[in-house]
């Protein structure tokens, strides 16, 4: 007698993807985030080859680069704040904002330009930066273009919502506010003064960042830990986002007046707060890897502020900024890049039809990431501040550049499964 066939498992089922059968750049519009995050991914790479190759030339000579107008450093937190992470806010949130509010999918025709307004304004304020005089402002005009169409796609949106979904509404703040700051970059590029500038540049990290960051993981981390972690409570309350809004804007504010003495008042609030999330939201027991980056990306966020939290006092005391921009460094590479990883594998594995895991890439990218950020952290109290600088920077292109790749090939393909999107 022939024994019933055993139901499969995932120890004998055969989960690879089925091979694609070519990729095309037709593929990108099939759904926001597959463009938005193949623009992103892009505009990762190129941002910080321009950012390590200027650093190298600026502490050894070669590549030789030009100096930059706006001051290089300052072009630089602008493309990574306001181009090349906003290009994953705008890829996830115009597929998702549907979802939270029960809305049908966005037409293609409405967020294609939104896709080529940021990736044309950082290819351009790139090669502005390599050399070709109008490149910065054409940049920002296509940025602030690209912007303008997402804000008006996810404002529509927020404005038929009947759920009342706060989640929505506090990213929508956050890039409103996004948007302020990139009308204090045009205003400076335009002749305006330095300090907006600054300005641009800190409503950037805690107007636009941190808060997006904050509100999508408080709205998907607990849900990905219940759908997995058998016994998981999600704790999710909507205190947590009215307390930390007015001491991110806090923050903002003491920054924007140079009070950096007083940060502690608003950074030991914070890390208190960001600290009872990660207890709170931390699973316990046996959790699959792809689970596990996120809560180990945000980890950074606790220790981040505990280094504002230190250097604030530190100056009050003594006067001297100890740590300089290492704090803000293991906000940006540490929490934002981790995340980031996080979060887009995730993604990019579940809407391509592929496994819910971590591949070799991500992994690979995940865990040279963290090594970066403490480089970068570290490199403010080391010897020869610009090596580790430079160093730092080539590590973020070594992390990234075979996950990527992998992304990108995905984002080209039909979904390995054969459904839509």
């Amino acid at each position: 007698m022939r024994p019933p066939p055993l139901e499969p498992t995932l120890a004998t089922m055969d989960i690879r993807p089925t091979p694609a059968p070519g990729l095309s750049p037709r593929q990108l519009a099939e759904a926001p985030h597959r463009l938005m995050f193949f623009i992103g991914a892009t505009n990762l790479l190129l941002a910080m080859a321009w950012w390590a190759a200027w650093l190298a030339s600026a502490r050894w000579g070669a590549p030789s680069m030009p100096q930059t107008d706006p001051y290089a450093g300052w072009l630089h937190a602008f493309v990574m704040q306001y181009q090349m992470l906003p290009s994953f806010f705008f890829g996830f949130l115009l597929t998702t904002f549907p979802k939270w509010i029960g809305l049908p999918d966005i037409d293609r025709w409405r967020y294609l330009p939104v896709g080529a307004g940021l990736f044309g304004g950082q290819l351009a304020t790139l090669l502005g930066a390599a050399g070709w005089e109008a490149g910065i402002t054409v940049g920002l005009l296509m940025t602030l273009a690209g912007w303008l169409a997402g804000l008006l796609i996810l404002g529509q949106l927020l404005l038929r919502d009947r759920s009342g979904n706060w989640h929505a509404r506090s990213c929508f703040a956050a890039l409103a506010l996004g948007f302020v700051g990139l009308a204090c970059w045009a205003a400076f590029v335009l002749g305006g003064s330095p300090l907006l500038a600054f300005a641009s540049i800190k409503i950037g990290s805690f107007g636009l960042l941190l808060p997006v960051y904050l509100t999508v993981a408080h709205r998907m981390f607990p849900f990905f830990a219940s759908r997995v972690v058998p016994g998981y409570q999600p704790w999710r309350p909507l205190w947590l986002l009215a307390a930390f809004w007015p001491l991110a804007i806090g923050h903002l504010v003491l920054e924007l007046l140079h009070a950096y003495g007083w940060l502690w008042l608003v950074d030991a609030p914070l890390l208190v707060l960001t600290g009872l999330m990660l207890w709170r939201w931390w699973p316990r027991g046996d959790k699959p890897g792809i689970l596990s980056v996120l809560f180990i990306g945000l980890a950074w966020l606790p220790l981040a502020f505990a280094l504002y939290l230190g250097q604030s006092i530190a100056y009050e005391l003594t006067g001297v900024y100890w740590l300089g921009r290492g704090p803000a460094h293991a906000l940006f590479v540490g929490f934002f890049g981790s995340v980031l990883v996080a979060m887009v594998t995730r993604v990019t594995q579940g809407h391509s039809g592929r496994p819910l895991v971590m591949p070799p890439a991500a992994w690979f990218a995940f865990i040279a990431i963290q090594v970066v950020a403490a480089i970068r952290v570290a490199a403010e109290v080391l010897p020869d501040m610009m090596t580790w600088h430079a160093i730092a920077a080539i590590g973020w292109l070594v992390a990234f550049a075979p996950w990527v790749i992998r992304i990108g090939r995905i984002y080209l393909a039909p979904r390995a499964d054969g459904k839509p999107g």
